[in-house]
């Protein structure tokens, strides 16, 4: 193969990138749009406005970018080849020379650089615009609530601040309650002096009030520190469960952490003996995310050579959303089977990949036939 890239891999990718980020504006605009409308039901409580949705959201558009290249990727690719297909432009292409391994080399070329920046975005703005939106939400909708960037869930009560790095709803039978895990308790006089600091490993709203749990307690006196440890003790408070279950799921959710926080979780769950498998998915997934876009757009190229040639921009369009759309399926049902027998979430990645690599080889040499 020829040194890359040349001038007509320049233009194959110049035509790939145009229809590339076209697609991805227009996918990425509808999402945000969808999610300002369904933010309208949170309009009104507490501070939360129209401005502050708009804000939120905005927040949000480098995670949605991320999880929206895939699709675009397929899509604007088979529209860009389709257009070159259409003209007869590959054609003429093919007529000097260029075999269909090198145009699938410069289609494949841009998107990578493309897939680059995306994993870049997936590690930095995303996770970062999204706890943004998700703290800016939470200290809109109630004064007595924030979610840090670092520090987790902060909340007060009167004279009492709580910290809690992470926490869920649990659910036994008909049983469900809300757990906060590593609380941090600050209690302050009135005179603004720290009276006492409480450490609990686990935090349990129950219908009787709070349960803490593995609870470490530090008094500070005027003249001296004493420190007490108990295996449980009730907190009586008011806050809100259902506002603290919200903002804990907005510092918890897997799928908006960085690799590096997610192996952090994992690794954490797994000296705790509690379950690490949903982290493990989203984190095999970061890994897999460049090799599934590459896979999916080169199994797709095979049908400019042919099916798209004759077929208008609503065939390509046709085809993407299928071959998106069906890739996504796929890999989601080994990803959910991998949850529920127990196997390699690596496994579960690769294989639909390597069938859609397996499809294009089989296309490109029935073409080429």
């Amino acid at each position: 193969m020829k040194p890359f890239p040349k001038i007509h891999d320049v233009y194959i990718g110049r035509v790939v990138l145009a229809t590339v980020l076209l697609t991805w504006a227009v996918l990425v605009g509808l999402d945000a749009l969808l999610a300002v409308v369904s933010q309208i039901s949170d309009i009104g409580q507490g501070d939360y406005g129209f401005v502050s949705a708009l804000a939120h959201v905005a927040y949000t558009v480098p995670r949605r970018a991320h999880m929206m290249f895939p699709t675009a990727a397929v899509i604007g690719a088979l529209m860009g080849l389709g257009q070159l297909a259409s003209s007869s432009e590959l054609t003429a292409l093919r007529a000097i020379g260029l075999s269909r391994r090198r145009l699938s080399v410069a289609v494949a070329g841009t998107l990578a650089i493309l897939t680059v920046l995306m994993m870049i975005n997936g590690e930095t703005l995303g996770p970062w615009g999204q706890r943004r939106a998700d703290g800016l939400k939470a200290s809109a909708k109630s004064k007595d609530m924030i979610v840090a960037q670092y520090s987790g869930l902060w909340a007060r009560e009167g004279d009492t601040f709580l910290n809690a790095q992470s926490g869920q709803e649990r659910n036994d039978g008909d049983d469900s309650w809300l757990e906060l895990n590593e609380v941090r308790l600050y209690e302050f006089a009135k005179d603004g002096r720290l009276e006492s600091i409480a450490h609990a490993g686990r935090a349990e709203h129950r219908p009787s009030g709070w349960l803490l749990r593995n609870v470490k307690r530090t008094y500070f006196e005027e003249k001296s520190v004493t420190q007490t440890e108990v295996m449980e003790e009730r907190w009586t408070s008011k806050l809100d469960a259902a506002a603290l279950a919200a903002s804990a799921q907005n510092i918890s959710r897997p799928r908006y952490l960085t690799a590096a926080e997610l192996r952090s979780s994992i690794q954490y769950r797994k000296r705790n003996g509690l379950d690490a498998s949903e982290f493990e998915e989203h984190y095999w997934g970061r890994w897999f995310y460049p090799i599934n876009v590459l896979a999916l757009c080169l199994a797709a190229i095979p049908f400019a050579f042919g099916t798209l040639r004759s077929g208008g921009m609503g065939k390509r369009l046709f085809i993407g959303i299928v071959f998106a759309l069906g890739f996504w399926l796929l890999q989601n049902q080994f990803v959910s089977l991998a949850g529920v027998y127990k196997f390699d979430y690596r496994v579960a990645y690769l294989m639909p990949p390597t069938l859609m690599l397996a499809i294009s080889a089989y296309l490109f040499r029935r073409r080429s036939g």
